[in-house]
């Protein structure tokens, strides 16, 4: 049975088919018309170019699209990955294809202005050799996509290295034609390979085993490219335990931070001379990195949910930019145009906040932050233009070198989920970060009672950064001037409306029914601020025909006001913005009526950037760490009611752990089947009776837990274990007696001795079909219910992939209506779970740190090389 939130990834089938066909359908298109032009000669023609490229987009782009998608959901982060990269590569040639064919033998954009920018002498590129940036950026992504599917199987790595080939030889076939025959022959080594992990796959999924060689079994082994640090946990930056519900998008999320800057270096560095074909190609492989917001989101990941979301914008709004200039404007208008732009400025204080944000995680992604520092503040509007573009494109450059190499540790660490591909130690320790933040606030409220409002959502970060970046872009410091409020347009209209629409979705994914009004209002008022103010001029809106946007001005002020009243009852924050936003409107209304006092209007858009800037850092700091570490105030308006009506029925038992009869009343309840909520010596965890396999199905079922992650048992001595008589070897019981009671958890090798231990009908039912874990847990409470109960499985008191529950309270709220009964004990000893070590060929090549939890690593393998000079 599936959750409310979707099925477990188990359910799913092979999405792979689906994505190795898209693969084989467009290289097969290519593949023949490649053939075609070399042996006749002669180039597609129109309706033939415009035909194979809505086939790429349809074939090759939402197939994938849609592959990648259940990749995705199938915790599957190679084929996730690299089915929206091929998406976006597809689509953004099909499109290629397509403007090749309207606007052929290099030709420019209708207006003519785009000569101004080239050399003297210099003709401008055709659409489809405009396309080689895009191409020699996915050609280094196919080759990491290639290296790391080794690692996975021994189909793909020939299907992606034959992608890779090809897209180098369509690059060279479109300056000479002698390439088209390579390409074309690559292009059919893709569709047979292709076919082939197609069937493979598909009798996988139908027979639910490996039928055709090919999958399964990968060319080598991923861990042999490296070992996992040991040193500390510091080295591993923030330590999280993985979640399986969603694959993670980092990797494809540094895709996306790889192919847009190199298209941009390619144009700073004078390649490309217009930027139609290139502001295409950023606004696809863009749309992707939304989706790694998204499904950052998903995973409850609000770093990441904001920093791809942020970098997403920043290549839209900067390709838009870069096509009005080439396309419209030219250079010496643009140049006088930029100096009265701000937008910028947000994005680099927004790159500045990532930046501060990223310090206790790895070195990696500190270097990442930093040089999206160096580039927003490269596309400051007001440095020069004409000297400024290589130091962009060696920003660019810069970028894409980090971004690469991101991709590649991302995805090999999350394939081999360990820290293989070294990314470097974090520099501030979690605790020491919030301890700073902590005390700062502790400082501003002068006191620690202050209240500090409501928790923030995953979302609210990039809500307000959607709004402070439209703000900032809006200022005009003079009217009625056609450049500057033309180069504006992308500015404004992305962010505050196209972005606050995927804020708007995020918040309905999340059931936020309040949160997806805001910003889907906000979404309008900015889409009509461009309409009249920006784009006004273009559409030949002006004096004497602005009735419509007056009525509409009057009447989103009434509806903020009623937006206002519903924000003063969540913070000080939120309520500071939709009054600055009911002014902001004021001043819309003023313009209307041709009465705008200009000064006013910069005043107040200035107020909504900075209200957003602190909302932003704010919201994204007590989401990142769970607490209210930065003020957004307490709510202006709280319903009153009555004790009876604020108190909500519990929705299952619920006693206290130092109550005697509350540790028999969930001991009652485990021994008849019932699944509940204990304590641990670390974080909280459900527990079922071994005796009973229905109820550790059941576990399943309440966690949406996938079927292979195998559950554990807790037992309340090692005496219990002696009496088993496992065949230990004296060097892991030396090891046991050291780590046991304690958040050290051994994996052993499972056998029938477990059901002298008291599993019972349980076996089948816990660890593997050949090993399990065993724990002592650490806490008395626990240990006096295991003596009532008898061992019991024991798995962490979460949705799976989500955050550990670190209080009874957490416990309840979210899986308190699919339990009998928790046992509340308050905070948890412990804010992450334990430590997992393989034990089962500890005499032959030692032990080996599956998951490093609350004990580091580094004093695991202390105390076995102890327990080891013991033995000897």
């Amino acid at each position: 049975m599936a959750s409310a939130e979707g099925f477990a990834a188990v359910f799913y089938s092979e999405p792979g088919v689906l994505g190795l066909l898209g693969n084989v359908v467009s290289a097969f298109l290519l593949c023949l018309q490649n053939f075609t032009v070399a042996t006749t000669g002669l180039g597609p023609r129109v309706a033939e170019q415009i035909l194979a490229g809505i086939h790429l987009i349809l074939i090759g782009g939402f197939v994938q699209l849609l592959a990648g998608f259940l990749a995705f959901r199938k915790y599957d982060h190679l084929g996730g990955a690299a089915f929206l990269t091929f998406s976006a590569l597809w689509s953004s040639y099909g499109v290629t294809r397509v403007l090749s064919a309207a606007y052929p033998e290099n030709t420019t954009l209708p207006s003519g202005n785009a000569s101004q920018l080239l050399d003297a002498g210099t003709a401008p590129l055709s659409a489809s050799q405009s396309a080689v940036a895009g191409l020699v950026a996915y050609i280094a992504i196919s080759l990491i996509l290639s290296f790391c599917s080794a690692t996975v199987n021994y189909i793909m790595p020939f299907i992606f290295g034959a992608i890779t080939l090809a897209l180098a030889f369509e690059a060279v076939a479109l300056f000479t034609d002698w390439a088209l025959v390579v390409s074309g022959v690559l292009e059919l080594g893709i569709v047979l390979c292709g076919l082939y992990g197609a069937v493979a796959l598909l009798l996988k999924g139908i027979t639910q085993r490996y039928v055709l060689p090919g999958f399964g079994h990968p060319l080598f082994n991923v861990l042999l490219l490296g070992s996992a640090q040991k040193s500390s946990s510091k080295a591993l930056g923030e330590e999280k335990k993985k979640n399986t519900k969603y694959a993670e998008p980092m990797a494809l999320g540094n895709i996306c931070d790889t192919v847009s800057p190199f298209i941009f270096a390619f144009y700073f560095f004078g390649y490309m001379k217009t930027f139609c074909v290139g502001a295409a190609w950023i606004s696809i492989i863009s749309s992707c990195q939304l989706l790694s917001s998204f499904y950052s989101y998903l995973r409850g990941d609000g770093y990441h949910t904001t920093k791809f979301g942020v970098h997403s914008l920043f290549w839209l709004v900067m390709s838009w930019e870069e096509f009005v200039l080439t396309a419209f404007l030219g250079l010496p208008m643009a140049q006088d145009s930029r100096l009265g732009m701000f937008g910028a400025w947000f994005f680099l204080a927004t790159a500045c906040l990532l930046f501060l944000m990223s310090i206790h995680k790895d070195t990696l992604e500190m270097l990442q932050n930093a040089s999206f520092i160096v580039l927003t503040s490269a596309f400051v509007h007001q440095i020069p233009l004409s000297g400024a573009r290589p130091f962009l494109g060696a920003a660019c450059s810069l970028c894409t070198a980090l971004s690469l190499y991101a991709t590649f540790a991302s995805l090999i660490n999350s394939i081999g989920e360990k820290v293989l591909i070294p990314v470097g130690p974090q520099a501030v320790s979690s605790s020491a970060l919030q301890a700073v933040l902590g005390a700062l606030k502790a400082r501003l409220s002068r006191s620690k009672d202050v209240p500090s409002g409501t928790g923030a959502a995953v979302p609210d970060a990039l809500f307000y950064i959607c709004n402070g970046l439209a703000a900032a872009a809006a200022i005009q410091d003079r009217l009625g001037e056609p450049g500057r409020q033309q180069l504006s347009i992308p500015s404004v209209l992305i962010p505050g409306a196209l972005g606050q629409l995927f804020v708007c979705r995020i918040q309905v994914r999340g059931g936020k029914r309040f949160g997806s009004v805001l910003p889907f209002c906000y979404a309008v008022f900015w889409g009509a601020w461009t309409w009249l103010r920006l784009a006004g001029h273009l559409l030949d809106i002006g004096a004497g025909n602005t009735e419509g946007f007056t009525a509409g001005s009057i009447a989103f002020l009434v509806l903020n006001a009623f937006l206002v009243i519903l924000a003063s009852s969540f913070n000080m924050v939120l309520l500071c913005l939709t009054l600055a936003m009911e002014l902001l409107t004021i001043c819309f209304l003023l313009f209307t009526v041709e009465n705008l006092p200009l000064p006013f209007e910069i005043v107040v858009l200035s107020i909504v950037s900075v209200i957003c800037f602190y909302g932003a850092t704010a919201s994204l700091t007590n989401c990142m760490f769970g607490k209210d570490l930065l003020m957004v105030g307490p709510p202006l308006l709280t319903v009153q009611s009555s004790k009876e009506d604020r108190e909500d029925p519990l929705p299952c038992v619920c006693p206290r752990s130092h109550l005697t009869s509350g540790l028999r009343t969930i001991a009652e309840l485990l021994n008849t089947g019932a699944v509940c909520g204990v304590p641990t010596d670390t974080v909280y965890a459900l527990a079922a009776s071994c005796k009973h396999p229905e109820a550790i199905e059941k576990v399943y079922r309440i966690k949406d837990r996938p079927q292979e992650k195998p559950i554990c048992i807790f037992i309340s001595n090692l005496e219990q274990l002696r009496a088993a008589a496992p065949p230990i070897s004296p060097l892991l019981w030396e090891f046991m007696e050291n780590v046991y009671p304690g958040g050290i958890g051994c994996i052993i090798r499972k056998g029938e001795w477990l059901k002298k231990l008291g599993v019972g009908a349980g076996y089948s039912r816990v660890g593997t079909q050949d090993s399990i874990m065993i724990r002592v847990p650490d806490l008395t409470v626990l240990v006096h219910l295991i003596d009532m109960t008898g061992p019991l499985a024991i798995t962490s008191a979460n949705p799976s992939g989500e955050a550990d529950s670190t209080h009874h309270d957490m416990v309840i709220s979210r899986l308190g209506h699919k339990l009998e009964g928790v046992l509340c004990d308050g905070e948890s000893d412990e804010v992450v779970a334990s430590t997992v070590v393989n034990c089962t060929k500890i005499d032959e090549s030692g032990i080996i740190i599956v998951r490093e939890g609350c004990i580091p690593a580094g004093k695991v393998m202390q105390i076995f090389e102890r327990a080891k000079s013991r033995v000897v």
